[in-house]
């Protein structure tokens, strides 16, 4: 399996993330793995490599965001805010969209998980994961 530090076209592939982002409501939250499984994989690259390495693209379009996309909504898939720069503001901006947090700090991803469903023309792949 080759190995991809970014997408073949980091710039497109990034336009993805955000615009999907930018549909996630306040006060719902997503994981970079469940952001790379509601986009196709780029041209020219399989599956199996897609699966590999889209959550850390799409880490990477999010810590280059504009300013329009609610990027405190993405989180890890363990439901904690990953260690980067900026994190200690991520928590409060959820807080004040009403996410909660547990006693390890934690979202309850059955609660506060967004599904994307409610956009039709998002189609989820199960298979990729």
């Amino acid at each position: 399996m080759p190995s991809f530090a970014s997408p073949p076209n980091p710039q497109a592939y990034n336009e993805q993330v955000w615009n999907l982002v930018r549909q996630i409501p306040a006060g719902k939250v997503a994981t970079y793995g469940q952001i790379a499984k509601l986009l196709p994989p780029p041209n020219g690259v399989e599956i199996e490599t897609y699966a590999a390495f889209a959550p850390r693209w799409v880490g990477g379009a999010m810590a280059a965001c504009p300013d329009d996309v609610p990027w405190q909504r993405v989180i890890n898939s363990q439901g904690k805010i990953s260690e980067r720069a900026g994190a200690e503001r991520q928590r409060p901006l959820l807080e004040a969209e009403g996410v909660i947090f547990d006693a390890k700090d934690r979202v309850d991803l059955k609660k506060y998980g967004w599904s994307g469903n409610n956009e039709e023309n998002i189609l989820q792949q199960p298979s990729l994961f």
